[in-house]
Formats: structure tokens, C-alpha cells, sequence
């Protein structure tokens, strides 16, 4: 019913560029309500948002995207521009191309093709997001605010994130590490470099604490989850001047970790590190945190069985169960079903020439396609 890879080529030139939307979701809405889809605008701190609903019984089987991009950078550094949508040797090039507006375009594809010629006992549900490449604040969380607040929910959610390393169908998410990011200013007393006596630099004991934590094993990995890892990624004073001890220097470090900890026990373990550091060098240290997402894995079982099934059907691959990779909006759905991720090869996405194999997109819409079937003709997996 559906081309998935005209529709990619649609959403790509519209430059969608966090938390522009540029009318992508609105092209989408206007698909989904002509197949028969209930479609609600959800709005929230200037980012737009849909879910839409065909069918009112269950199950409900969900899938979740996102239309928003990074930016392209330097439109003369690709070979074709950045919002064209042009084809060449069987790719199409575009920011957006693999993350993640061909996944969009194959699972609403599939959904349309799947209620209109063969209708469900049950419901299929689509969130789409503009905010996932930013904040993350009021995208797919404002949707699932809304959904809770007017009684909606799924019963499973697939997410059409790129997955796979470098073959089309070799690898799903299952789960995903948390994510979080320690802030940390040190405080001393400005003073001569000449005379340090008469001053407290702050840095040695920054340094210090930053050697100890970026030096501590956090685990060597769990069943399902790589190791955890610590990562410094900047230290500042803003000081200009060689001769001049200052006041105050800052860091910055980023955690991602497994199913052995939690946020608060790593922020507990930091402030213990930051304290004993303060005190040993006599110097103030703060730390603030920012959580991106806890680590979560959806337990192998029936629907990542249903999942790598459809895959090794359409591709003759069966997917690896991961739980590698950043952070995904599945860490928000987690709370209200079981969710695994699958998509294209993302080897490109974020870079400069970003594409995606036209025949990846139709293999992708006939996977999606299929974990429907298979999915309402077993009445769900309750």
C-alpha cells in the first residue's frame, strides 16, 4: 500500500533537524489517519509528538521512532546534499537516512499494509517523536505520560533503532546500559603561583579523584551486559594566566553501566570518592549528576523468540541478542512493556553521507510486516 522507500525519501527531505520537525510527523499523521488510524498530537515544552491507534481490542503490538536529526554539519563535505534524497548505486543518501527515518518509513508501511488488507484481533499502536535526538524530555516520555494519564498501553513495543553492525538482520537489542553523567567542581583559593603556600589549588585533589575513579574496575560484565566503563571526557579552569592558582576547576565524567548497578549506587560510590578526596586535600568538592537512562534488559522469552524469528525468515540471519550500544527511547518504554529494538545496518548514521541500502528498507517492511502476522496469529504471546 505504501512505498517504504519513496516515504524515506519524503521524510528525508524534510530537514527535521532537533526539535524542528519540518512536517515530517505531520505527512506521517496524514498516512496513518487515511488507513484508519486514531491520531493524538501530543505537544509538550515546543517538541510535537503522535500516537496513533488502529483497532481498540487486544493485544496491542507497538512499534516507536523518532523523525527528528543531528545536524548535517558542512553541506559542501557530502557528496550529495545533505536533504536531497538522491539515489546512487542502490543507496539513498540523506541525513536521516539510517537513523532512523527508513525504520519510520518501514513499520509504517507495514502497519498500513498489514490492518488495511489483513485486520487484526486487536490494536496496533505508533509513537513518533521529534525529541529523541535532543533532550529527550518531551518525546517519547510526554507520550507515555499521555498514554497513562487517558488509559493507553501496549502489551509489547518494538523500536526500528538502526541494530545491526554491518549485516542486515545480525543483531537486535535486548537491553541497553544506563547512562549518566557526573559533574564535579573543586574549590580552593586563588592565589599567586609563586607563592602556593598562600593560596589552595583545587587541582591536585580534582586530579586526583578523576585517577580514582577512572582507574576503579566496576565489573567485568554480568550474563547479558558488557563491562561497565567510566569515561573523563573534560577537565576546566577557564584559566588564561600561567602564574595564577585558581579558584575553582571542573570535570566532567560519563558512566555507562550494566545490570550490576544503579544510578544511585554509583552516585553514592562518587560522592564517597569526592569527600575522601576533599578531605585529604583540603579543598571543596561538589558533585552533581545527571541520569540519562537506568540500564534494563527485556528477558529472553517469547517476544525476542517472535522478533529474531521474523529476522531469520526474511534475511537467513538470525540476530544476536545485544545489549551494546548508547542509549535508545526503548529505556523509556521498558517501564511500560517488554520492548526489543531492531533495525538496518547503522554504520553510517550521524556521519557526513549518511545512506541506506534500498533493498535494506524492503527487507525491513517485510520484517516488520511478518512480526505482525506472527504476532496477532498467535493472539499475542500473554
Amino acid at each position: 500500500m505504501i512505498d517504504p522507500v519513496a516515504l524515506t525519501a519524503e521524510l528525508i527531505r524534510r530537514p527535521s533537524v532537533t526539535p524542528e520537525d519540518a512536517g515530517a510527523l505531520e505527512h506521517l499523521a496524514a498516512l496513518l489517519r487515511d488507513a484508519g488510524f486514531a491520531v493524538i498530537w501530543i505537544d509538550r515544552g515546543g517538541v510535537r509528538n503522535i500516537h496513533a491507534r488502529w483497532g481498540e481490542g487486544s493485544p496491542v503490538f507497538g512499534f516507536n521512532g523518532h523523525t527528528d536529526v543531528v545536524p548535517p554539519g558542512e553541506a559542501h563535505a557530502w557528496r550529495h546534499p545533505p536533504f536531497a534524497a538522491e539515489e546512487e548505486d542502490g543507496f539513498l543518501y540523506g541525513r536521516g537516512a539510517c537513523d532512523m527515518k527508513s525504520g519510520v518509513a518501514a513499520f509504517v508501511a507495514a502497519a498500513i499494509g498489514f490492518v488495511t488488507e489483513t485486520p487484526p484481533e486487536g490494536s496496533v499502536v505508533i509513537t513518533l517523536t521529534g525529541d529523541e535526538e535532543g533532550e529527550s524530555i518531551d518525546g517519547t516520555r510526554a507520550i507515555l505520560d499521555w498514554m497513562a494519564e487517558n488509559g493507553q498501553g501496549m502489551d509489547h513495543c518494538l523500536v526500528g533503532e538502526p541494530t545491526c553492525p554491518e549485516e542486515m538482520g545480525e543483531m537486535m537489542k535486548v537491553g541497553r546500559r544506563g547512562s549518566m553523567t557526573a559533574y564535579f567542581t573543586a574549590y580552593g583559593v586563588q592565589g599567586h603561583a609563586a607563592y602556593p603556600d598562600r593560596a589552595k589549588n583545587p587541582l591536585p585533589g580534582l586530579v586526583r579523584l578523576l585517577d580514582r575513579l577512572a582507574g576503579h574496575r566496576l565489573d567485568g560484565g554480568t550474563r547479558h551486559f558488557d563491562p561497565s566503563t567510566l569515561a573523563i571526557t573534560t577537565i576546566d579552569t577557564g584559566n588564561t594566566a600561567t602564574n595564577v592558582i585558581p579558584a575553582e576547576a571542573r570535570a566532567v565524567v560519563n558512566i555507562r553501566f550494566n545490570d550490576a548497578h544503579s544510578s544511585a549506587s554509583l552516585s553514592s560510590w562518587i560522592e564517597e570518592e569526592a569527600d575522601l578526596i576533599a578531605q585529604e586535600f583540603g579543598v571543596g568538592i561538589a558533585a552533581r549528576f545527571q541520569v540519562s537512562g537506568e540500564s534494563f534488559l527485556t528477558l529472553p522469552g517469547p517476544f525476542s523468540e517472535l522478533v529474531a524469528t521474523a529476522v531469520e525468515a526474511e534475511t537467513g540471519r538470525r540476530p544476536e541478542a545485544s545489549t551494546t550500544g548508547g542509549t535508545s527511547d526503548a529505556r523509556f518504554i521498558k517501564d511500560l512493556c517488554p520492548v526489543v529494538e531492531f533495525g538496518l545496518v547503522g554504520q553510517t548514521m550521524h556521519k557526513v553521507d549518511e545512506r541506506v541500502a534500498l533493498d535494506h528498507i524492503r527487507a525491513l517492511t517485510a520484517i516488520y510486516r511478518r512480526i505482525l502476522t506472527d504476532y496477532f496469529a498467535k493472539g499475542g504471546l500473554a
